[in-house]
């Protein structure tokens, strides 16, 4: 099964030199274990657009959007035999880059 693990970040810049080391580390075990399917880091969230539809026009907002106090930083998409393995996974990419994460299943 695959589990997306998000990367989850309330701190102003980007990973540490120490922390990028330990992320590389820990996706190189992730692809050499078959656990791997994909990952990224993403931009800082002055980068983002928001496309709202739920009106009778597109809605479009620019960022920065200064209310957030958390933003998606990163994720990984793995595959885990089950939740118990998928959690114990994000628990150690936790570790390595020093940030909150959250584990979901894909449907």
């Amino acid at each position: 099964m695959q589990y997306l693990i998000s990367v989850i970040d309330d701190r102003t810049g980007s990973a540490t030199p120490e922390e990028m080391a330990a992320i590389t580390a820990f996706n190189e075990r992730l692809q050499a274990d078959g656990n791997w399917v994909f990952a990224g880091g993403l931009a800082h969230p002055h980068t983002a657009t928001v496309i709202d539809n739920r009106g009778a026009e597109p809605m479009i907002t620019d960022g920065p959007f200064l209310e957030s106090k958390e933003y998606l930083a990163g994720f990984w998409v793995l595959s885990a035999p089950d939740l118990d393995a998928a959690i114990a996974l994000a628990a150690e990419g936790s570790r390595h880059c020093n940030r909150r994460v959250e584990v979901r299943p894909f449907l």
